[in-house]
């Protein structure tokens, strides 16, 4: 395959006067952290109204395990697809699409029971499996983003922040959903949730636009931006692959380090899975928190997670600044965070409810600063097959909500407990700490065959 060169960006001198390059850039990020946000609240509405809705509709921990993976088994099936269409159409039609009809697919959820003949547990399941269908574009989408608007030495923070949107997203609208909740029911969660994704449908068409074809962005940020190695022409035509080829697809399969890199994001989404789907759950069954103090004791691993993502972000940029070593920049933090991260274990032996809360809380710092795979994939993604080679890498990490739901939905109705469930979900990071270290080997951008 042939990668076609990048056209010069636009002269970055007006009438002889250096220009002062704006910061469209913060101000695209920002939106995707918005939007992000939204698109995790909206995988967690059933894990916040989840206990409620269970108990009104008689599921048991078994069909609600199987209700809580319903959205990750569209979305692994969706991701190689979806990164597809975002290569040949483009990151906007795409990505706006997609927004919409998560965002209708989320409050029509709300209407479950109402209906005469339709089962509450086939309702559910297939409400859920649409909204994965539909997210499968976003992350694959983010990803594409940051590789156009931003240069190599500022991908691990930029792609730091939409990831840290995972956490941020209960931080924001756990409390709200509790309260939703509490005082309306379990229903006006999913309505709700769905009238923000709307507004943030709109928001995405009026300010999201590549690099070049931005009306705010000056001459001087586009220099910057390719001079650091930001594939700003990205969306144009004649860099968008006009069919799919199983040749690629084979080579990003039979590529080790790739393979590696998906096993480690398999390893630590069973973190994040067990947090937007069982924890919530966990907190009210297990420790006998009422839902409106389990959506604010939520909050705070989120917003340490969120911190965390942050850490490691920067903490990955600095360190490729001072050493020039993608290896060194990514994999530091990513170790020392699964490390972190496997505190999870330690919530088996002790019974107060704050140093519950205080060890998930620094787990889940951990896994922020650990994740770093969406940065990995700006730095490795064939330059022409970013949208399909994310795909693969999200279809792969995304495996983990179909496992991580079921399988603690059968340990809990086996054991009556979460103690095995929390040791499965901290043996994971020990896991991702071996797939990066021993799989991946030295990270470098695919050069695919000819």
């Amino acid at each position: 395959m042939t990668i076609a060169a990048a056209a010069p960006a636009k002269d970055a001198v007006a009438g002889g006067v250096a220009e002062r390059p704006t910061a469209v850039r913060y101000r695209v990020i920002a939106l995707i952290f918005l939007i992000t946000s939204i698109n995790y609240a909206d995988r967690a509405t059933f894990s916040i109204a989840g206990s409620a809705a269970s108990t009104e509709l008689g599921l048991s921990s078994v069909e609600t395990g199987f209700i809580l993976s319903a959205f990750a088994w569209a979305y692994v099936l969706a991701q190689i697809p979806g990164g597809l269409l975002l290569d040949k159409f483009g990151t906007k039609r795409v990505y706006a699409g997609a927004i919409l009809a998560w965002s209708i697919f989320t409050a029509t959820q709300g209407l479950t029971g109402l209906i005469a003949g339709i089962s509450a547990v086939a309702m559910l399941f297939a409400l859920r499996f649409l909204v994965g269908l539909a997210e499968a574009p976003s992350f694959p989408g983010n990803a594409r983003l940051v590789a156009a608007w931003f240069p190599g030495a500022e991908r691990g923070t930029a792609s730091a922040i939409f990831n840290s949107a995972q956490y941020f997203s209960l931080v924001a609208f756990a409390p709200l959903m509790g309260w939703l909740v509490h005082s309306y029911g379990w229903r006006a969660v999913f309505w709700v949730m769905g009238a923000i994704g709307l507004v943030a449908t709109a928001l995405f068409v009026r300010y999201i636009h590549s690099p070049v074809r931005h009306p705010k962005i000056n001459a001087a940020e586009l220099a910057h931006i390719e001079a650091g190695g930001g594939l700003i022409r990205m969306e144009d035509a004649a860099n968008r692959p006009q069919a799919f080829s199983w040749t690629n697809l084979r080579q990003l399969l039979a590529n080790r380090m790739l393979l590696g890199i998906y096993l480690g994001q398999y390893c630590i989404n069973v973190l994040t899975y067990f947090f937007v789907t069982w924890f919530p759950i966990y907190l009210v069954k297990e420790r006998g928190l009422n839902i409106m103090e389990a959506g604010f004791a939520a909050a705070a691993p989120a917003l340490c997670g969120f911190v965390g993502g942050l850490v490691g972000g920067y903490t990955s940029d600095l360190l490729l600044k001072r050493t020039g070593s993608i290896d060194i920049a990514r994999k530091v933090p990513l170790v020392f965070g699964m490390l972190l991260a496997t505190l999870i274990i330690a919530c088996v032996f002790v019974e107060a409810e704050w140093l519950v809360v205080t060890l998930m809380a620094v787990a889940f710092f951990g896994k922020g600063v650990a994740s770093l795979g969406w940065a990995v994939m700006s730095d490795v993604a064939p330059k022409q097959l970013a949208g399909l080679t994310s795909g693969v890498f999200n279809m792969f990490g995304n495996v983990a909500g179909i496992v991580t739901p079921i399988v603690i939905g059968f340990i809990v109705g086996a054991t009556g407990s979460f103690d095995w469930a929390l040791v499965f979900v901290g043996a994971h990071c020990l896991l991702t700490i071996f797939s990066f270290l021993v799989i991946v080997g030295p990270i470098r951008r695919v050069e695919l065959a000819a």
